[in-house]
């Protein structure tokens, strides 16, 4: 069963935040300077990508709620409200909730820059991805599923496509184990994270959900990923309207 990465962040909002199941290592470089938590007014954690100085692009379900958000910098836990949120048009949280593909991405309007310490990353090429190719995810979600091991440090770490990736969804697992026990992948709080392409901050997908094993409630099996390829076009002309445009 599918399992929703949304994170309830408990003592935990004044230190840096965390991520991915099992010993993913700390995330470094290009694939860290992009992201940044999503906390709604509850205290439940995402994670976003910065597209822009003010503007992040997250998963749909992760900014639902009627509710108050604000994104949150890691790397020196500067805080930033929130001035306007648009989600995909074709989101619906019922079919998202009942585990069937839709359009979960949105992306937020920050009514101020982010700090200069975030490097925005950039929209990857349209196209579909094939099994077997390495995308890179990077999130704060925990590190082990129903306790908040590890929330508080981004970690990073390359999955293989598996299955039949197409438009609407697209399945990632560690190539180590397959899905049959647990291994590397998104987990509570790491909805909304960056699918990166290749190498380098070029965003094809975002994190949506996740199992445990042989499709068992939990993590640690397989990440589900929201591709791009149909919704990027929507970004860009969305981001334009909100101000903070994005290349093509």
């Amino acid at each position: 069963m599918r399992h929703a990465l949304a994170a309830l962040i408990v003592l935990l909002l004044t230190a840096p935040a965390a991520a991915l199941t099992g010993n993913a290592p700390p995330a470094t470089g290009w694939a860290a300077r992009p992201i940044v938590m999503v906390i709604d007014g509850r205290g439940d954690l995402c994670t976003g990508t910065a597209l822009a100085r003010d503007l992040v692009l997250t998963a749909a379900h992760c900014v639902a709620l009627p509710i108050a958000y604000r994104v949150r910098a890691y790397q020196n836990g500067a805080t930033i409200e929130v001035r306007q949120i648009a989600r995909h048009p074709g989101f619906a949280m019922a079919a998202y909730a009942a585990s069937r593909a839709t359009a979960d991405i949105a992306l937020i309007k920050l009514a101020a820059p982010l700090p200069d310490i975030i490097v925005p990353a950039a929209l990857a090429a349209a196209r579909r991805v094939a099994a077997g190719e390495t995308l890179t995810i990077a999130g704060f979600g925990v590190t082990r599923n129903g306790t908040a091991n590890g929330l508080g440090i981004p970690r990073m770490a390359s999955l293989a496509v598996t299955g039949k990736p197409g438009s609407l969804q697209v399945r990632l697992h560690d190539p180590a184990t397959r899905n049959l026990s647990v291994g590397l992948g998104g987990c509570v709080g790491d909805s909304g994270a960056p699918a990166f392409d290749g190498v380098g901050p070029l965003v094809i997908g975002v994190v949506s959900w996740s199992t445990a094993p042989n499709d068992e409630e939990g993590c640690g099996g397989l990440t589900g990923v929201t591709p791009l390829i149909n919704y990027r076009q929507w970004i860009v002309d969305t981001a334009k309207k909100l101000g903070a445009p994005v290349a093509p």
